[in-house]
């Protein structure tokens, strides 16, 4: 017998049912009608609009309420560190500032909000990262980021931070020109300092020399970022760590040590040739002038002697005896007057002189005649 003939059904109950199972029954309730639904809001706009029905005022006051609500979509706030960027139809057509600001309905005009009054940082080098234990955020070093090589061929590891800001007049170029900004100025920042440590020595870069790297790096970022229209102003770049690598950090440290001792030895034996130096200058001029005062005081003699030598000849020539007898008187008196002689004729006065009496020490001595006198002597 067929299965649906057998007591009303199949072996499988009542009803249309096969091996499978039932087929489909209604579960639940019936999903609503929409004819249903339009007809009851067109019943319930009708019940609001005059009339009860669609007529020509009724429809005006819906296409002017719809205009007013349009129209006051173009309301739009711009806050304090935002400046506000009108497109129409996708063209920059004006920037506003801070406030309350009105533009053109869409799809007229649309606004676009980017964060230009605010100083963005960027690290390169090191990033932050959450630490569980501290519970809080630490930061982390990133070596393929700060590992550079010198000119010198020394490798170093610098770690510094960017601060940027976006142009006040160029916040179109910044939306339009570049995608990523801040990927953007991080590859900047990374290859300017690249380039200026490249071109560099390690040891100014690790004592010295932060300052003018540090302006050096933000003047070639800055001609790079405005060569690309990126509407971005670099305001600083500050170097955080300066060191060698770490596996020979203490050998670094070293050479620095040994360096700063050469320096202060040298610094020592400069002021101590300072203090020197200018002593023997002193003296060695000292000794030039007296012996300057005595040329010049012997040249003077000299010439003192010679003239008055010459005035005596001009007075002999005049009286060759009279001159001759006193030459002669003031030689014998200039030779004899430190003489310890006594000298008496041998006339009948010489008579009451007893012959061992201490005559020597009777005169008085004078003193011996000086080396000008003697020479002035000799002259005559």
């Amino acid at each position: 017998m067929p299965w649906k003939n057998q007591g009303g059904g199949g072996p499988w109950g009542q009803g249309p049912k096969g091996p499978w199972g039932g087929g489909p029954q209604s579960v639940g309730p019936r999903p609503p009608d929409l004819e249903d639904l339009l007809r009851r809001g067109q019943d319930r706009l009708q019940q609001l609009l005059p009339g009860g029905h669609f007529s020509g005022m009724g429809v005006a006051l819906v296409l002017v309420g719809a205009l007013a609500i349009w129209g006051l979509s173009g309301f739009f706030r711009v806050q304090s560190e935002e400046l506000g960027v009108v497109l129409r139809f996708g063209k920059h057509v004006r920037t506003v500032q801070p406030g309350l600001n009105y533009h053109l309905p869409y799809p007229i005009e649309t606004v676009l909000l980017p964060k230009a009054l605010r100083v963005s940082t960027l690290s390169i080098g090191m990033s932050l990262i959450d630490d569980p234990a501290r519970r809080g955020r630490t930061m982390r070093d990133v070596p393929e980021e700060s590992l550079m090589l010198t000119g010198d061929e020394n490798i170093v590891d610098v770690d510094f931070t960017v601060l940027w800001r976006i142009k006040p007049d160029g916040v179109g170029n910044f939306l339009f020109n570049i995608q990523n900004p801040e990927g953007t100025v991080k590859a900047v920042a990374e290859s300017a300092m690249r380039e200026v440590i490249g071109r560099s020595q390690i040891q100014p870069i690790l004592t010295g020399a932060r300052n003018t790297t540090e302006q050096a790096v933000q003047e070639l970022m800055q001609k790079t970022l405005d060569q690309y229209g990126s509407g971005v102003q670099i305001t600083q770049v500050q170097m955080q760590k300066v060191d060698p690598p770490a596996q020979v950090i203490d050998a670094f440290r070293d050479v620095q040590a040994a360096r700063a001792d050469f320096e202060r030895l040298q610094n020592e034996a400069q002021t101590y040739a300072n203090r020197v130096i200018p002593d023997a200058r002193g003296r060695a001029a000292q000794i030039l002038q007296v012996a300057e005062g005595y040329r010049e005081q012997a040249i003077a003699e000299a010439k003192g002697q010679s003239s008055r030598f010459e005035k005596v000849f001009d007075e002999y020539k005049k009286a060759p005896d009279v001159t001759r007898q006193r030459l002669y008187l003031e030689t014998m008196e200039r030779i004899l007057g430190g003489s310890e002689k006594l000298v008496y004729d041998g006339g009948n006065s010489a008579q009451g002189v007893v012959p061992f009496l201490p005559l020597s020490e009777l005169t008085p001595r004078r003193p011996a005649p000086t080396a000008g006198q003697q020479q002035q002597g000799g002259t005559r």
